[in-house]
């Protein structure tokens, strides 16, 4: 019943979507020729090109609806001699809740497992089926769990809820198309965007009802327990991939590098932190239930289990991925055909975490030695700048602008943590220390054996010149040459550095620009183009290419290179920026500025204030 209520559904609010358009057109054809009658033809033409406009957005977003087709998502198809069991399973399965098997298994990059069926005569007809499973999954999951995602994802196949799924992508994709391509001034653009609200809330009901109807394949084949147990483990693997790409990951891949075997990595990672993992797999919070979801919230659907009649299922704990053959190749097959490495270089997992890292304490050491530089005037500085700032007794006037708040003083005597990143530096590039891989925690710093590398005391004594001599001799015995450790990265870098607003139709010396605001620095976009445009211009800018290529092609303005911001008027902004070489920056808001989201001028603006704090 919920297939044939989302089919209607699907089809009725789409149908209806274009009728919308149509009683618009007979609207503005109205309107034309009762204003043609009352004004002038160029008037007319004026007002209702808008309108216009609008309307032809809804063919070009039909036009791209009909002629898009719903592919396959990327991975290796899994054959019967790849994954022997997993197959056996899901035939199984499949004649357990009475539907066809899929035609296909692939394997996905994701903690998620899908279906989807390339149905004909708007659903009316079965097509081909594909049954997407992520490795990320079968390294988290058991065999029991694992039996209970791939239950209830063929539960969607014998509730016929796939059928409709070219129907349902077809729409929303014709739907969204229309409404990017309306500006948001226009009013036309007002009634199609509530009405694609009304479209998504209605499919998403539906779409929400057949997870529930799915879930109770899960309970009759898998049983409550490991039913249930998948659902609350979803979010705790979710979060750990999460976690993965963001810290063991994404580090080096910016450093221009990619781990040899990024799933084997995932699988040590788990195995590694299997308590951790536990437990937020035990306390995940809730999440709130909401109209626009298409899932309902885990606590939902494991209530609704808990409703239903205990059924017992003999346990099975061996991990999932034994359902692959070989699970170490399949994961070097996903990898070779989901991620494009360019000319990264492809190291070991060791090698991998030791050369990111070396390169993040360099590119720390780098700010400060940039710092030193611009206060002493040394071309290239380095530890050895640092050093004699101290020998002089002038490190806080150094420090004070790395530590907040403090005398000059107190500033040198706190300038002993900085001081430690310096020295660390000074010992990689000398040959005597390198970051160690840890799976169960942060990578450390090791000597040449193994053994831990601590330069905390030494630092502590490195800040002050009567201990500098001391503190010297301590690293000569431990063979750190502080003249090897000199800057890299002569200029700041938008490497790394997130997007946190935007800003179109600024000017900038009394230049037009638009202006990406990072958390670093500002991209400045000279001559960007029409000022009507600005919003959308930033937007499609963004979603092109990440901010650190951007700042590439256009001028990039680091915040460490701005003294101190005078800020002339907050709405509209005028500010005057004034840089360590003496220039003076003059940024002004105009009244055609757009904005990337509603906060940016209040982003840049704590971001001034933080620069004078």
């Amino acid at each position: 019943m919920s297939a044939t209520y989302r089919a209607l559904a699907s089809v009725v609010m789409l149908i209806g979507f274009y009728v919308v358009a149509l009683l618009q057109l007979v609207a503005v054809a109205a309107l034309g020729v009762w204003l043609f009658s009352r004004t002038s033809g160029v008037l007319t033409g004026k007002l209702l090109l808008p309108l216009l406009v609008a309307l032809g957005a809804v063919g070009v977003g039909l036009w791209k609806a009909i002629r898009t087709k719903n592919e396959p998502m990327p991975g290796p198809i899994l054959g019967e001699r790849e994954a022997p069991q997993l197959w056996a399973t899901v035939r199984e399965l499949a004649a357990a809740v009475g539907t066809r098997a899929p035609d296909e298994i692939r394997l996905l990059p994701d903690v998620n497992a899908a279906v989807s069926e390339q149905s004909r005569l708007l659903g009316l007809l079965g097509g081909r089926r594909t049954l997407y499973v992520g490795l990320p999954l079968l390294l988290g999951l058991r065999v029991d769990q694992l039996r209970s995602v791939l239950a209830h994802e063929l539960g969607h196949y014998s509730g016929q809820h796939t059928r409709l799924g070219a129907v349902a992508y077809r729409g929303r994709l014709a739907i969204a198309e229309t409404v990017e391509r309306i500006s948001p001034r226009n009013p036309v653009g007002w009634v199609f965007k509530g009405y694609a609200m009304l479209y998504l809330m209605v499919d998403n009901a539906a779409s929400r009802r057949q997870e529930l109807e799915a879930d109770r394949a899960s309970l009759r084949l898998a049983g409550h327990e490991a039913a249930s147990s998948a659902l609350r483990t979803l979010p705790a693997l979710d979060a750990a991939w999460a976690f993965y790409m963001r810290q063991y990951v994404e580090p080096g891949w910016s450093a221009g590098l990619l781990p040899d075997d990024l799933f084997g990595g995932f699988a040590r990672l788990l195995d590694a932190r299997r308590d951790e993992i536990d437990e937020m797999r035990e306390n995940a919070p809730e999440r709130k239930a909401s109209r626009w979801d298409t899932h309902p919230p885990i606590g939902v659907r494991v209530a609704a289990m808990a409703e239903t009649p205990v059924v017992q299922v003999r346990p099975d704990d061996r991990p999932a991925w034994i359902a692959l053959a070989d699970v170490a190749g399949a994961g070097r097959q996903l990898q070779s055909m989901v991620v494009e490495h360019g000319s990264r270089q492809i190291l070991p997992w060791p090698e991998f975490v030791a050369e990111w890292m070396a390169t993040s304490t360099q590119q720390q050491a780098d700010r400060i030695y940039r710092a030193a530089g611009r206060f002493t005037g040394v071309a290239t500085p380095g530890l050895p700048t640092v050093l004699d700032l101290v020998r002089a007794g002038r490190l806080g006037e150094l420090a004070e602008q790395f530590i907040s708040g403090a005398t000059r003083r107190e500033a040198a005597v706190a300038f002993a943590g900085p001081m430690e990143t310096l020295l660390d530096n000074a010992a990689i590039r000398s040959g005597r220390a390198h970051w160690q891989l840890s799976w169960s925690g942060p990578a450390r710093l090791v000597g040449s054996t193994g053994e831990p590398w601590d330069l905390a005391e030494i630092a502590k004594l490195a800040v002050s010149p009567e201990t500098l001599d001391e503190a010297l001799a301590r690293l000569a015995e431990r063979g750190v040459d502080p003249a090897q450790a000199t800057v890299v990265q002569a200029r700041a870098s938008a490497r790394d550095a997130d997007l946190i607003g935007g800003l179109a139709n600024i000017k900038i010396d009394g230049r037009e620009h638009d202006v990406l605001v990072l958390d670093n620095g500002l991209v400045l976009i000279p001559d960007p183009g029409k000022s009507s445009e600005g919003e959308q211009r930033l937007t499609t800018l963004v979603r092109a290419e990440p901010v650190s290529e951007v700042a590439t092609r256009y001028p990039y303005l680091p915040y460490e290179e701005i003294t101190s911001v005078e800020v002339q008027r907050e709405v509209p902004l005028k500010a005057a920026l004034t840089l360590h070489d003496g220039r003076v920056v003059q940024v002004q808001e105009l009244m055609a500025s757009e904005f990337l989201e509603k906060h940016s001028r209040d982003t840049l603006l704590h971001v001034f204030r933080q620069i004078n704090s």
